[in-house]
């Protein structure tokens, strides 16, 4: 399939198909991946991936993917506090274009501008030391990505 540009046409495709959902919160050195339930209602962080090779990385993340029955990719998009996509966004996009390459599965991007800045403040406010709160961050940010799209997909849901 493709990239899936806006949620109205996100949301058909997860309303009919059932699986899971798989995000990524990708960062300059990690890649944090999260997946949903069956139900489609709770995500929950399940690792961080270590970027390596991008042939390497890709790779593992569509085995992950296939090992869990995912139906569809959100990937996070760190956009600029006006909107505007920076550097951080064409990664994203160019790690998203080769999981394109190599799966049938859609990819919807999701703003993700608060994400990670909520988690980490989350974690200091635990006590969290910096080398752990370094270790789980990027996991616990895809699982908010997720959260963010499991949240607007359950507002539509019939009753």
């Amino acid at each position: 399939m493709s990239v899936i540009q806006t949620f109205d046409e996100l949301m058909p495709l997860l309303l009919v198909n059932p699986g899971r959902i798989m995000a990524l919160d990708i960062g300059e050195k990690t890649i944090g991946v999260a997946l949903s339930d069956y139900g489609m209602k709770i995500a929950s962080p399940r690792f961080t991936l270590e970027r390596a090779s991008r042939k390497k990385d890709i790779q593992k993340l569509i085995d992950f993917a296939t090992e869990n029955k995912v139906i569809c990719f959100v990937v996070g998009l760190p956009l600029n506090m006006d909107g505007t996509e920076g550097t951080r966004c064409i990664v994203a996009r160019m790690i998203a274009g080769l999981i394109e390459e190599k799966s049938p599965l859609p990819i919807y991007f999701q703003d993700e501008r608060f994400s990670t800045i909520g988690v980490e403040r989350e974690l200091i406010a635990m006590d969290m030391t910096r080398q752990r709160r370094d270790q789980i961050i990027d996991k616990l940010a895809a699982s908010k990505i997720l959260q963010t799209v499991l949240d607007q997909l359950e507002r539509f849901r019939p009753v």
